[in-house]
């Protein structure tokens, strides 16, 4: 059997990840690529500006019909193919597409300065134009790729280039500026806090001293350059879980030699800043107009917005068609891992049992029905969302997000007024305080509360995404803890969980950490999902609003997104605290600017419970 059928099987079954392929057959796939394809390397695609994109073609051989094309657009080196960015290679070129790929602006061979996300809206525009013109191209193009090569599609969709037939974004979510609820403005901020993990990816990324070679040179000049020198960078390791402490935080990528660059323009842009607005972020003031195939993952950074953007898409298409094929996937898994999905998937500790999916056959699906100029719809009986229920471990399906069918449940938060640590009083209850009371602890910023697990990537190796036990954070007084009676029959929630709280602290600004966990009958743990939300937000990212000491307020979280079936026996469980570092940088409480102090103090707060001042999560229960 050929070694691609191999791959394709082995793909369908799990058993190995886009990722491992470099640990032992790249090389039978580079061959099997030369077999297939005809290449054209280190092509110069002219922008509108004058700046020219390299890009590499590889065109199925002895095929004398126009191609449509798979055009896979990314930051990173590939230079020499390899991991996914190869199977994706070989897996279109065999099916008869063209395989295009190329690098951003201002990154390997491509000319100009890199600008996160590469110039989308013009760049990739540019570019599927210049695929539609080439003699080989029958004008069908579709994109492709996850994270970083997905992020850049969704401005593209805005514009609705005629090429533009379909899409597949995967984990895109630092794509996203402002959609709904989600003003996470790319992954740079959640609920008005920070998040840390741009700052090693920028340190990576974003080289202002990068090498580059000289302009003018012919494409064949420029490939035998790229056959000794691929122009990457060795950069000095960096202790990321050591320096992410580091204050003040503006100053974090200059303490360790570098120049001025992205991050510290991003890092003086507070969350409402019109500037996210003028750059290559997805907002939802726009249109769309292009199909999909969406596909995220419970424990990724950003499942909230991305599936709020899906159903954005779903509801403001350009046109029926638009609207019409929109598809999700969502999977119990990491950033980017969805070849991982196999016989038994492990996900941080949790045994997410029989998870498979045929990912690379699901994407050759959807691309036969738009690219080759074919029917230009998905087969009515593909349901819109395809999601995996974790706890019950299964594939579920629904025509909407949040499944129709979820009916919205309040669960209050309720003490004696003792809730600190896993050895409190706090309760979860599905009836309301009956009389108040309150829970306070200390913040005390140079000693925050550790983050494990959870929803994250791409940050340096400072926190494992996934499923872990929180037994250890919830053993300390500065966290909240709320656990629910055993439940006497399953409880499944699939959708948005939205939680408000009522506060007050003696701090002008602080944060407040909610979480959401499954307990174990054993006791065990696990993280569902999370949110934090800055004080002086609460009442719009436009604005800042201090507190005052001794008033109280109501804080609407963000929401967090899941579906997990909550077995008989098993404890629903709420954490409330003020930190999860290193996912998200400290409030130093001072009410200042926080990125640009050195300093913190501790602040006493505290949530509230009462008949008229609630403290509740809304569930999307699922219906038995």
């Amino acid at each position: 059997m050929r070694l691609k059928l191999i791959l394709a099987l082995l793909l369908s079954f799990g058993v190995a990840t886009a990722q491992d392929y470099h640990k032992w057959d790249e090389e039978k796939l580079r061959e099997e690529l030369g077999e297939l394809a005809d290449a054209t390397r280190k092509v110069n695609v002219p922008m509108r500006d004058g700046v020219h994109l390299s890009t590499d073609i590889y065109l199925p051989k002895e095929s004398p019909d126009p191609l449509p094309a798979v055009f896979w657009r990314t930051p990173y080196n590939y230079n020499t193919l390899s991991g996914g960015r190869l199977v994706q290679a070989v897996e279109a070129v065999s099916r008869g597409y063209a395989f295009v790929i190329q690098n951003e602006r201002g990154r390997y061979f491509s000319e100009g300065e890199f600008e996160i996300l590469g110039n989308p809206r013009t760049d990739g525009y540019d570019t599927l134009t210049w695929i539609a013109e080439q003699d080989w191209s029958n004008g069908h193009v579709g994109t492709m790729g996850c994270s970083s090569s997905a992020e850049w599609q969704l401005a593209l969709a805005a514009m609705d280039h005629p090429a533009h037939a379909a899409m597949i974004p995967m984990a895109s979510g630092a794509g996203i500026g402002r959609v709904g609820e989600f003003h996470e403005q790319g992954n740079w901020y959640r609920g008005g806090a920070q998040r840390t993990l741009f700052y090693p990816w920028l340190y990576w990324v974003d080289n202002p001293l990068r090498a580059q070679i000289p302009a003018g040179l012919d494409r064949e000049t420029r490939e035998r350059i790229s056959g000794y020198n691929d122009l990457d960078t060795d950069k000095p390791e960096v202790d990321w879980k050591k320096h992410l402490a580091f204050l003040p935080v503006q100053d974090m990528l200059l303490e360790l030699g570098e120049p001025p660059g992205t991050f510290e323009e991003l890092i003086a842009r507070k969350p409402g800043d019109k500037r996210w607005y003028e750059s290559g972020l997805y907002h939802d003031s726009e249109g769309w107009g292009v199909p999909a195939l969406w596909f995220n993952s419970w424990y990724d950074v950003s499942i909230g917005p991305n599936m709020a953007l899906y159903s954005h898409a779903r509801e403001n298409g350009n046109d029926a068609e638009v609207r019409n094929n929109q598809f999700a996937v969502i999977a119990p898994v990491e950033h980017c891992r969805f070849w991982g999905l196999k016989e038994k998937t492990i996900v941080g500790e949790r045994d997410m049992g029989d998870t498979r999916l045929d990912v690379t056959g699901e994407i050759y699906t959807f691309f036969n029905r738009f690219l080759p100029g074919g029917s230009g719809a998905v087969a009515g009986t593909t349901p819109k969302v395809r999601y995996f229920t974790m706890g019950a471990n299964r594939w579920s399906e629904a025509n909407d997000w949040p499944p129709e069918k979820a009916e919205e449940t309040r669960l209050y938060l309720v003490s004696d007024g003792n809730a600190n640590s896993l050895y409190g009083d706090g309760r979860l209850s599905f009836e309301p305080p009956p009389a108040a009371n309150t829970d306070s602890f200390v913040y005390d910023p140079m000693n925050p509360v550790q983050t494990i697990g959870g929803g994250d990537c791409c940050n340096g190796g400072t926190v494992i995404p996934g499923a872990f036990d929180q037994r250890v954070i919830e053993a300390r007084a500065d966290v909240l803890v709320y656990t629910s009676e055993p439940l006497e029959e399953p409880l499944e929630i699939s959708g948005f969980v939205d939680a408000v709280l009522s506060v007050s602290s003696d701090a002008r600004d602080t944060d407040f950490t909610i979480k959401l966990v499954d307990v174990l009958p054993d006791g065990t743990a696990f993280i569902v999902d999370d949110t934090i939300l800055r004080a002086r937000y609460r009442d719009g990212y436009d604005k800042q609003v201090f507190m005052e000491d001794g008033e109280v307020y109501e804080l609407d979280f963000t929401p967090m997104t899941t579906s997990i079936e909550f077995q008989a026996g098993h404890r629903i469980r709420v954490e409330v605290s003020s930190s999860s570092f290193p996912k998200y940088v400290r409030n130093l409480n001072t009410g200042g600017n926080n990125v640009d102090e050195s300093e913190g103090v501790a602040a006493t707060n505290t949530v509230h419970h009462a008949p008229d001042r609630l403290s509740y999560l809304v569930l999307p229960v699922i219906p038995r």
